[in-house]
C-alpha cells in the first residue's frame, strides 16, 4: 500500500492562513475519497473536510464552513487544504486519509483506511 504525506503545518497568528497538502506516493489519489481530520490534545480525532473521487463532492464541519476549502490536483497527486481567518481552536495536528467510498464523504474515521502521519498546526499570538 501507498503512503500519504502532510505537509504546510505551523505556528500562525489567528485570522490567518495556511495551506496543507496531502501527496500520495505508491498509488494513485484519484480513485479515492479523500477526508481531512484533526485531533487537539486530549479530544478525539475529529473530521474537518472531504472530497470524493467521484463528483467531487465536498464536505465540510460546522466549525470550518466559510473558512477552509478542499480541493484537489490529480496531475500532481495532491489533496489540498486551504485554512483562512485560522482561530486558537483550530489548533491541532492535521491528518488526510483515503476511503474506498468513491461517492459518498464521511466524517467517520472507521471509513477510512490509509492515514498520513499527520502535520501540527498551531494557531497562536
Amino acid at each position: 500500500q501507498g503512503q500519504l504525506v502532510e505537509s504546510g503545518g505551523g505556528l500562525v497568528q489567528p485570522g490567518g492562513s495556511l495551506r496543507l497538502s496531502c501527496a500520495a506516493s505508491g498509488f494513485t489519489l484519484d480513485y479515492y475519497t479523500i477526508g481531512w481530520f484533526r485531533q487537539a490534545p486530549g479530544k478525539e480525532r475529529e473530521g474537518v473536510s472531504c472530497i470524493t473521487s467521484r463528483l467531487l463532492i465536498t464536505d465540510y464541519a460546522d466549525s470550518v464552513k466559510g473558512r477552509f476549502t478542499i480541493s484537489r490536483d490529480n496531475a500532481k497527486n495532491t489533496v489540498y487544504l486551504q485554512m483562512n481567518s485560522l482561530k486558537p481552536e483550530d489548533t491541532a495536528v492535521y491528518y488526510c486519509a483515503t476511503s474506498g467510498f468513491r461517492a459518498r464523504c464521511s466524517a467517520n474515521t472507521l471509513d477510512y483506511s490509509n492515514w498520513g502521519q499527520g502535520t501540527q498546526v498551531t494557531v497562536s499570538s
